[in-house]
Parts: C-alpha cells; sequence; structure tokens
C-alpha cells in the first residue's frame, strides 16, 4: 500500500512545486525589464484568471472521481464516456468564458485597484489570454481523467513540459518581440494549447481503447451528464466558499494597514508549501479510494485510509518542528525587509499550527473526490467557514486585531477536518449515491 500511495503521490507533489516556479520566472522575466508597471499587469491579470481556474477546479476533481471509480469496476466504456463528457464541458465552459469575456473584464476591474495605466496593461493581458480558456479547461478535464486512471506520471510530465514552454515563449515574447506583459500572456496562451495537444497525444499513444471508444458513433449521455453537473456544482460551491475564506482574509488584511497585508501575505506561503505536499497524497487518495470504492473493496478502502493518514500526520509533524524552530529561516528566504520580518514576528505561532490542524482536510478532500461525495464536502465547508471562519473572526477583531483573523483560519482548518472525520462513514458507503 505505501508503494501505491507514494507511486500517485510524488509525481503530483513534483507537479505541484512547478506552478509557484512558473509564476517567479514570469516575475523575474518581467522584473528585469524598465519598469514595474509590467508586473502590476500580470499581478492583476493573473488575480484574475486564478479566481476563474480555481472556480473551474471541480472539472478535475469531478472527473478524477467518477473514472478511478469506473477504473475499480474495470468499466472501460463509463471511463471512456467519462473522459469524452468532461472534456465537452470544459471546452463549453472555455467558450462561455470567451463570449463573456467583456462583462467580466467590467466586473473584475471594478472590483480591482491599481494605476489607470496599469489597468490598461492588465486588460490587454485579460484579452489575449482569455482565449487560452478551452485548452486549460480542458487540461483539467484530462489531468482528472489520468489521475483517475492511477496515473500521475503523464500529469506531472505535461506540467513540466507546459511550464517549460511558457517560460520559453515568454522570453521570445518579451524579449525577442518587445511585448512586455502582453508577451507573458502570449507565452500562456500558446503553452496551454502546446500542453492539451501533448495530453491528447498522450491518451492516443497509451490509451487507444478509449479513442476506439469515443471514435464509435457519439451521442450525450444524459444520466452522466446529469450526475456530472450534481457532483461538479457540489464542488463549484465548495471551492466558492474557499475562495471567499482566502480573499476574505486579504482584504481584511488590507484593510488594517499595507504592512499587514505583507506580513498576512508573506505568512501565507507557508500553507501554500504545506499544500504542496499535502496535496500530493491527497491526489494519491483520491486515485486509490476511487479505486477501492468502485471495486467496493471495503478492506482495501479501509487500510488506504489509514495508511494515508499515518503518512500526513507524520508530514505535519515534520512541518510544525520546522515552523517552529526554523521560521526565521524560512521568512529570510521569502523577504528581506526588516520591517515585515519585526511584524511578523507576533504572528509565527499562528504558522506553526497550520501542519497539524490542516492536514487531515488536505487528505480528507482527496477520499471525498475519489467517492464522490461532493454533497458532504460541500457541507463540510459550508460549516467550517459559517460556523467558525466568520463568526470567530467577528467575535474577537475588536481584541485581537490581526490575531483575530489567524485564530479563525486556524479553527476553519482545524473544522474542516474534524467535519470531514465527523461525516467520513457517510462519504464512504454509497450514502451520497442514494442520497
Amino acid at each position: 500500500m505505501n508503494k501505491e500511495i507514494f507511486r500517485l503521490a510524488i509525481p503530483n507533489i513534483i507537479s505541484n512545486i512547478t506552478v509557484p516556479l512558473l509564476g517567479m520566472a514570469d516575475l523575474a522575466i518581467l522584473g528585469h525589464l524598465d519598469s514595474e508597471k509590467y508586473l502590476g499587469a500580470i499581478a492583476l491579470g493573473g488575480t484574475i484568471f486564478n479566481v476563474i481556474y480555481w472556480s473551474f477546479g471541480f472539472l478535475r476533481m469531478g472527473t478524477s472521481g467518477f473514472v478511478s471509480q469506473a477504473y475499480g469496476k474495470k468499466d472501460n466504456l463509463r471511463i471512456s464516456a467519462v473522459l469524452s463528457h468532461s472534456v465537452l464541458i470544459a471546452l463549453l465552459g472555455g467558450l462561455v468564458l470567451i463570449i463573456l469575456q467583456y462583462p467580466i473584464q467590467k466586473i473584475s476591474f471594478y472590483l480591482l485597484t491599481g494605476s489607470d495605466e496599469v489597468k490598461n496593461l492588465a486588460m490587454q493581458y485579460f484579452y489575449i489570454r482569455i482565449f487560452a480558456a478551452p485548452a486549460t479547461l480542458s487540461l483539467y478535464a484530462l489531468n482528472g481523467w489520468f489521475t483517475g486512471m492511477q496515473d500521475a506520471k503523464t500529469p506531472m510530465f505535461l506540467a513540466i513540459v507546459v511550464n517549460i514552454l511558457n517560460i520559453a515563449f515568454n522570453f521570445f515574447f518579451v524579449y525577442g518581440l518587445d511585448l512586455k506583459s502582453d508577451g507573458v500572456a502570449w507565452g500562456t496562451l500558446l503553452a496551454q494549447y502546446g500542453g492539451l495537444f501533448l495530453g491528447a497525444w498522450f491518451i492516443i499513444k497509451k490509451y487507444p481503447l478509449h479513442i476506439k471508444n469515443i471514435l464509435l458513433p457519439f451521442k450525450v449521455n444524459i444520466e452522466l451528464m446529469k450526475k456530472l453537473f450534481k457532483v461538479n456544482k457540489d464542488i463549484f460551491i465548495r471551492t466558492l466558499v474557499l475562495i471567499t475564506v482566502i480573499s476574505f482574509f486579504t482584504i481584511k488584511s488590507a484593510a488594517v494597514s499595507d504592512r499587514i497585508l505583507a506580513v498576512n501575505t508573506i505568512l501565507l506561503q507557508y500553507l501554500l508549501l504545506f499544500s504542496f505536499i499535502m496535496d500530493g497524497f491527497a491526489y494519491a487518495a483520491e486515485a486509490l479510494a476511487g479505486k477501492y470504492y468502485g471495486a467496493k473493496n471495503a478492506q482495501l478502502l479501509s487500510k488506504m485510509i489509514r495508511y494515508v493518514f499515518l503518512w500526513g500526520a507524520g508530514m505535519s509533524f515534520v512541518f510544525t518542528i520546522l515552523y517552529l524552530f526554523f521560521n526565521d529561516k524560512i521568512l529570510l528566504l521569502l523577504t528581506n525587509n526588516s520591517l515585515i520580518i519585526e511584524k511578523a514576528q507576533a504572528y509565527l505561532f499562528w504558522v506553526s499550527l497550520i501542519p497539524l490542524t490542516g492536514f487531515a482536510g488536505f487528505l480528507w478532500d482527496g477520499i471525498y473526490i475519489g467517492t464522490t461525495a461532493s454533497k458532504l464536502m460541500r457541507n463540510t465547508m459550508l460549516i467550517s467557514a459559517l460556523v467558525f471562519y466568520f463568526p470567530v473572526y467577528y467575535l474577537f477583531v475588536n481584541e485581537l486585531d490581526n490575531h483575530a483573523l489567524w485564530l479563525a483560519m486556524i479553527l476553519f482548518l482545524a473544522a474542516r477536518g474534524i467535519s470531514q472525520t465527523v461525516f467520513s462513514r457517510k462519504a464512504i458507503t454509497g450514502y451520497v449515491h442514494s442520497s
């Protein structure tokens, strides 16, 4: 079982790490230009796409759950159908985003702040990159499909190639054609379509049976589409709540002061770093949970959950020690601003609580996705946000100020893990499918 967990976890951890590396590469490319306005442009434009694409994360999660269960049942026709229908939903979703680009732009830039020059550059960035939406969303569906097929190496390879293409295109457009922030948008657009074509090529080469099934006279399976939309709707609501929680944290940080905003933004990187590792194990859990759930093998499902939680608890202990005793050194890696470092000292205690309070929620997310327990996943997120996060902040903000934000965040993380543990029996017994 350990071998199976790590076979799936390690490639996903590597895939996760490529995401911030690409962001750093983009910043480095534009950071060497003659004006900071280009950095501001991709910061604003990138924020819009982060929110949009994070909202569409259900395409990966929902696809993974259905495919892993069909894989466990050895139902090849179902596996092929989920692939074709998920990609269809992704392409339609991307097309809708392109059609609605003007109202999306108007709403987004109404909410975002920045100088007129930076906003104009960010709009140009937005109007180029929006045409990558069909490819980006289709890659979500493909990555979910590969994960459900117990194939973690292909998404890892795709992530690496897409990021290499992105960096290469960025250099060409920014320095070769002098397109500045527009060049980064063009680089991202071409890299996403390159990744989509490569993903399709992998399916053709590695899974010809499913290509054959798809190429049969295609007919939309209304029942499957309903199930996909039902699960994806719940995951979308869950993700929207999570986006609201993170956005609220940032907005309230900015309301205190610019320095607190900078401090909290830096300290949130500790959560991001921990999530890279835990998400790797969560993706392994979702693939294996779906497989064993689909095969109706309760013994292996329970064994996998025990093993993945042992590894999760072990990693959370390691990160707790790391954050307790080396937090100053980590902080110096993230910033050399002495004022931010001095201010952050008061909140480092909260950071050390992130691993122990957060690891269970990450792992249960994977298990709930694998068993397509999306309704319970949605409900536990709502409980954690509405019963703990927001009430705790408003109860203590007058007395604790910025500490209230961190107290609310830690209780939110803990509430996710505890509530998911409480409902876990329902999530793995077929309750969701009968409700």
